[in-house]
């Protein structure tokens, strides 16, 4: 029998406020354990949330960023249940009105093909604490302090058929919110991190079949690894005769495996009702005008103009806009570069981004700023240095050693473009070497790079690569 796999997800957003969505508390990460969560967070007898502002206006961004309907009236519901890292017993969160309803992102395939994944909602909620395992012996620590944090949860439709249609919408929605910024997008801390629904159904069902959740997962990798792993094993129980059951499992990614934490809860099971203590959220059309006139530019927009004002190709700019800090960082370069957008493009693109890859560091980490490498691609352009020469000035430039126009200065790698002690150069190696010469005027033209590589072997990689092959063509078949 042939399967088709049903995927929605649940991508939870730490909104980058400064404080916290009820409360005044820092939302700062990595101070130690319950130094940042207050009497609110706490949920203490007699405390009142207040809401953040700027996490609504967050949240409104997002919608008006993927043409989603900004609800005029949304509405804080209590979400009950019990885990020790919720202390109220309760989450505040929005239900039947959330803040962000229907809209849709678009995503790309690998094959060039589009697909577009439909959003049912994203709401607003508190983030609960966290359960410390480690270094507590029979017994579990409770971390306090991203208690309250402000989350955007944006809800898909069930529209994803593969774990690759999964990861590349959930890179999509990634992209938009750092390019909003509104999330740091950091997964490894927890910042962003999403839920996956995954069922499976014979092809050609219109109906559902029974859907597992696999909750918190953080990389794109684990997520393609997790949703393959689950298909396979509903495939396999039914197959075997089994039923698949409704339940939240937790990937295990040493393992690559998913085990069971507790059957699915419905609506009905967290007894929404409207928390007493807020009021509902007004939002006037004036404020969403206001929101759409600060927009910043979104990547899909970024990606075509890098494609119709730059000339890139689709590939080079899905790289480039993948990151807006990589965006940035190109657009920079091509400044000081002279407007060098293509040279620009392949030096950020395969030198920068392999070098950062090789030692392991961020771009905000790199010792070549966009100035530095636009300014080193400009003596490119203007023929100061070749590009091969290019590659031992940008070592330089990372290792410390200074500017491009200082290590060119100091090292003496300025190109060597006088005709005439070119011309020189190449007569005596045509002199001596008049086996190859013969070869080459024979027809084989492969000999024709063995006189390029001993002119720039006696100018030390200086001499000009335009004028040597022109001089060595005119020379060699005169």
């Amino acid at each position: 029998m042939e399967w088709e796999t049903v995927i929605g997800l649940e991508i939870h957003t730490q909104l980058s406020t400064k404080s916290k969505i009820f409360s005044a508390a820092s939302t700062a990460y990595g101070a130690e354990p319950n130094t940042q969560a207050c009497a609110v967070d706490l949920g203490l007898p007699g405390v009142l949330p207040v809401l953040n502002a700027e996490a609504v206006r967050m949240a409104v961004k997002f919608g008006v960023a993927i043409g989603a309907h900004i609800a005029p009236r949304s509405v804080f519901a209590r979400k009950n249940y019990f885990y020790p890292d919720l202390p109220k017993g309760y989450q505040i969160s929005q239900y039947e009105l959330p803040i962000v309803g229907e809209g849709q992102i678009t995503i790309e395939l690998e094959d060039g093909s589009k697909k577009v994944i439909g959003v049912t909602r994203a709401h607003l909620e508190e983030d609960a604490g966290k359960s410390l395992h480690e270094n507590f012996h029979g017994m579990t620590g409770i971390d306090l302090n991203r208690a309250g944090t402000p989350l955007l949860e944006i809800v898909s439709e069930p529209d994803m058929r593969s774990a690759v249609e999964a990861v590349a919408y959930m890179k999509k929605i990634h992209s938009i919110v750092k390019y909003l910024e509104i999330c740091d997008g950091n997964m490894q801390e927890g910042s962003f991190r999403c839920d996956a629904n995954v069922s499976v159904r014979p092809k050609g069902q219109k109906e559902y079949g029974t859907r597992a959740e696999l909750k918190n997962i953080n990389s794109f990798r684990f997520v393609e690894r997790a949703i393959n792993h689950e298909v396979e094993r509903q495939i396999d129980i039914i197959e075997s005769g089994g039923k698949v059951a409704q339940e939240t499992r937790l990937y295990d990614s040493d393992n690559n495996t998913t085990r069971s934490m507790r059957s699915k809860e419905e609506a009905m099971d967290y007894r929404y009702f409207p928390d007493p203590d807020l009021l509902p959220v007004d939002i006037e059309p004036s404020f969403i005008d206001d929101i759409k006139q600060t927009l910043p530019e979104m990547p899909d927009d970024k990606k075509n103009r890098f494609i119709s004002d730059f000339g890139l190709n689709a590939n080079d700019a899905d790289t480039l806009i993948a990151s807006k800090e990589l965006a940035d960082y190109y657009e920079t370069t091509v400044k000081f570069s002279g407007n060098e957008t293509r040279l620009s493009a392949n030096w950020v693109i395969v030198e920068l981004s392999g070098t950062l890859n090789k030692e392991g560091i961020e771009l905000n980490a790199s010792p070549v700023s966009a100035q530095m490498l636009g300014d080193m691609i400009k003596r490119i352009a203007d023929d100061t240095i070749s590009g091969k020469i290019a590659k031992q000035v940008f070592e330089a430039m990372w290792n410390g050693q200074g500017s491009a126009d200082e290590i060119i200065q100091s090292k003496g790698l300025k190109q060597v473009t006088d005709t005439g002690a070119i011309e020189k150069i190449i007569d005596d190696i045509i002199s001596a070497n008049p086996q190859q010469v013969e070869q080459f005027r024979g027809g084989k033209d492969k000999v024709f790079g063995f006189f390029v590589g001993q002119v720039m072997k006696q100018t030390q990689g200086k001499a000009n690569p335009k004028q040597v092959n022109e001089l060595l063509r005119k020379k060699l078949s005169s």
